[in-house]
């Protein structure tokens, strides 16, 4: 039976994974009926617009819009930047005390106060009229995100406590991001184009609420006694200036920067220098999800054969992210483009699925096994790089070009790779003597250790 419910809870959290990333990008094809409102030029809810920002002859949209639109100018592009910042400044901002709460009162509350934050922004997305409601919601997923995320990912690390359930159930969860981060366009453009604009939405908010009830089902919150037996988590504040778990941080916001910085401009880079249509645009991204799975696959097989390798899968896969990033410029069709849009898909794959179990296993041997704010710094490390990419990617191409934004991101994961060899000796160490060891594990063995014991049951 608890194998079976640690099932369960994992297919809510992969599912609350899921529909995070989906809502992320499932925007894309509404934002041109805004522009042409804010314009004055069309109605926010009218069929007009095309998904690419290009008006046609028939009015019709691409079925598969790009992931973000092309500068419409000013004020616009501005706005457009500040929107799809703004889920991940907010998350950026509230994640710290996410983790603190967390590691507090246990992983199933905030995770359901995250799916109760989510669908209540899906549902807002789904009736929102104007640029301020979008904006509003899109900050309400931030919100959510910064819970339910963090309190998945930590629920996986607790419930999977061993090697190589652990990693492969990260695995998981990681499948379920990328899934969702590519197929969201294309499922947002099909429903908008022949079912309205409120469709895609209210579909999601209906799945969102039925793994809220799942959740609510498998381990009720208030029900549970779960936390009763939890120790208390290392401070967050802790967590970040702990050398190896920093060294983890880096890396993870390091190698999402090429992607965070490559979906708002690569749409405009490919119209200018290749001519690309709106099919090819709106398909770009899509083959990327493929070398993503099989590069998770891979990793948690190696993983299992070789755990005191992990170092060396995260460094290689920044070696490949930084080799495809600065292949990118060079391409000059649609075919050429998608094979370093895979190497950095199927790099960053690599980092992610060896360095997120690699953050548990610092936190058990190093800390105490409290996961909320550990995984709240690494949902930090990538909400850095969400944030910055929509507002901060388009003035270094405006400044310094494409293809010198591309190499600086590739240099910049190639320099990091190295830093990896710091967890080389990580699988080398031993559990500390910690607080959680006195209570569940070894019980009192003197009198300090049993003084320690009944303050803590007091």
């Amino acid at each position: 039976e608890a194998r079976r419910q640690r099932r369960l809870l994992l297919l809510v959290v992969c599912v609350a994974l899921l529909l995070d990333n989906m809502l992320y990008m499932v925007i894309v094809p509404i934002i041109p009926d805004y522009i042409a409102a804010m314009r004055g030029g069309g109605s926010a809810t009218g069929p007009s617009a095309p998904a690419g920002g290009n008006e046609s002859g028939s009015g019709n949209r691409s079925l598969l819009p790009a992931r973000y639109l092309p500068a419409a100018g000013g004020n616009e592009d501005v706005q457009i930047g500040v929107l799809f910042a703004s889920k991940a400044i907010l998350q950026l901002l509230v994640n710290p005390l996410s983790g603190t709460l967390i590691d507090r009162v246990g992983y199933e509350a905030p995770l359901l106060a995250g799916l109760a934050v989510m669908f209540l922004s899906t549902s807002t997305f789904a009736f929102a009229e104007n640029y301020a409601t979008l904006f509003a919601a899109r900050s309400l997923q931030g919100l959510g995100s910064a819970f339910a995320d963090t309190a998945g990912i930590a629920l996986i690390a607790d419930r999977y406590a061993e090697e190589p359930a652990r990693s492969r159930a990260l695995g998981t969860a990681l499948a379920c991001i990328s899934f969702g981060s590519l197929a969201a366009p294309p499922f947002g453009g099909v429903l908008y184009e022949f079912a309205g604009k409120r469709v895609p939405f209210l579909v999601l908010a209906c799945v969102c609420l039925l793994d809220g009830l799942l959740l609510l089902a498998l381990a009720p919150p208030c029900a549970t006694g779960a936390r009763a037996n939890m120790p208390v988590g290392t401070p967050i504040h802790r967590l970040m200036i702990d050398p190896y778990i920093a060294v983890v941080a880096g890396a993870l916001a390091t190698c999402n920067i090429p992607l965070a910085f490559l979906e708002p401009t690569i749409a405009n880079w490919m119209k200018d220098s290749m001519g690309a249509s709106e099919w090819e645009v709106g398909l770009t991204w899509l083959p990327a999800f493929f070398p993503h799975v099989l590069g998770v696959y891979v990793t948690v097989r190696l993983a299992a054969a070789y755990p005191h390798l992990q170092w060396f899968y995260g460094a290689l896969g920044m070696a490949i992210i930084g080799a495809s990033s600065c292949l990118v410029p060079a391409c000059r069709n649609f075919g050429q483009v998608i094979i370093p849009l895979c190497g950095i898909c199927f790099g960053i794959a690599l980092v992610d699925t060896a360095l997120l179990p690699t953050l548990a296993f610092l936190v058990d041997v190093r800390h105490v096994s409290v996961y909320g704010s550990v995984y709240a710094i690494a949902d930090i490390s990538y909400s850095v790089a969400y944030a910055l990419g929509p507002i901060v990617a388009g003035q270094i191409v405006h400044t310094m070009g494409f293809a010198q934004l591309n190499l600086g991101m590739g240099l910049a994961n190639v320099l990091y790779a190295p830093v990896l060899l710091f967890l080389k000796n990580v699988c080398q160490m031993k559990p500390s003597h910690s607080e959680r060891n006195i209570l569940l594990e070894e019980g009192p063995k003197g009198l300090y250790d049993t003084i320690k014991m009944e303050e803590r049951k007091g």
